[in-house]
């Protein structure tokens, strides 16, 4: 019977307590291996050709040479699934945003080394993205890279007058790799994109200042979701890390509410429940993507969001970074239409164009 081949994984930290911690951590997984340390990116560069790891955990503030120079140098000669590895403080949140812009995979927040922090928890975490990296496509995290909001002004999209009607109501859920994706997306869509919802899996510290990040580069607003939030034509709200986001009614508009819980499908928020509570409230006039991501979430929900009478678009694999989520939504049936990253935008106004045109065929004149 043949084994399955270990993740082998390299630690690159200048803190030689994290470097055991993580090594103590992933090592209670039989299925990864923890193949060599690195205290700085010089190191790192050495260890990287000489054991040649299936992923790199990174972090970004390092003597010599901090971690994102290193790992724009590690993706354009070697590219390799990495996790960077950043700390809660909130001056560091845009900063590990960019990483996954160079070419990260994912982020973990460096724990709190005190006995209040539930360690098998933190652990547990780390392993599960340590498996999502190694089965990435980093090339496909590069080629979604479209700018560098910090640096570059995307020329703002012209209004398309096919979305003024606010019941059309349009919800993504993305995780691995999602970040980009979105970018991507939304930077293609117009001035009056239909009201929309996300859910990107992220934690709570870094869901600002994503949503902050799209405000800059996409030609409407963008913001991290707060309770009663009204979903109207040129606005997208993202839910924060640490809540659920559901969609309700407010009078005659949609709005969103957040919900504590506990986690599901291992994370918060979720897409499930904000997909059944669109099918429940939208109906026909929903239309639903899902996007690159690791796991099952969203497929469910997709599946409820179809049987309502939605339009669901979903990522293919050719272009997912982790064709997790994706690919279990696709073998369920809960969509009508697998595309590229790049021909999602039009496919997505051309469902609006549609959906419009048959809300005014039952209009009186």
């Amino acid at each position: 019977m043949q084994t399955e081949r270990k993740i082998r994984v390299l630690i690159v930290d200048d803190s030689n307590i994290v470097r055991q911690l993580f090594a103590h951590m992933l090592s209670s997984d039989p299925g990864i291996e923890v193949v060599g340390f690195a205290p700085d990116p010089y190191v790192a560069r050495e260890k990287l050709v000489e054991l040649k790891p299936d992923v790199m955990t990174l972090d970004i503030q390092m003597p010599n040479m901090d971690g994102l120079t290193f790992l724009e140098k590690v993706m354009e000669h070697f590219p390799i699934p990495t996790i960077v590895i950043s700390s809660y403080a909130k001056e560091n949140s845009q900063t590990a945003l960019r990483a996954l812009s160079i070419g990260a995979v994912d982020i973990f927040a460096k724990p709190i080394l005190d006995k209040k922090t539930p360690m098998e928890l933190v652990g547990a975490e780390l392993i599960a993205k340590v498996r999502a990296a190694a089965g990435a496509n980093v090339s496909n995290i590069r080629a979604m890279n479209i700018s560098d909001p910090l640096k570059t002004n995307v020329k703002k999209a012209q209004p398309s007058k096919t979305t003024k009607n606010n019941r059309i109501i349009l919800a993504i859920a993305a995780s691995t790799g999602g970040t980009e994706a979105l970018k991507h997306l939304l930077s293609h869509m117009p001035e009056d994109i239909p009201g929309t919802v996300i859910v990107q899996h992220m934690l709570k510290e870094f869901t600002k200042g994503f949503a902050d990040t799209l405000n800059s580069i996409c030609p409407f607003e963008v913001k991290e979701a707060e309770s009663n939030d009204i979903v109207h034509s040129g606005r997208v709200l993202i839910a924060p890390g640490g809540f659920h986001m559901i969609l309700a009614r407010h009078g005659t508009q949609f709005c969103v509410r957040l919900k504590d819980g506990p986690l599901l499908h291992g994370v918060k928020p979720a897409a499930d429940p904000l997909f059944s509570s669109v099918a429940q409230l939208v109906g026909k006039n929903a239309i639903g993507v899902v996007l690159t991501g690791m796991g099952y979430d969203g497929a469910q929900g997709l599946l409820e969001m179809k049987n309502a009478g939605s339009y669901n678009i979903v990522q293919d694999e050719k272009t997912s970074v982790v064709f997790g989520m994706p690919k279990e939504a696709i073998e369920i049936g809960a969509s009508h239409i697998v595309l590229p990253l790049q021909k999602i935008a039009k496919s997505i106004m051309d469902a609006c164009i549609n959906r419009e045109l048959k809300q005014n065929k039952t209009l009186p004149i």
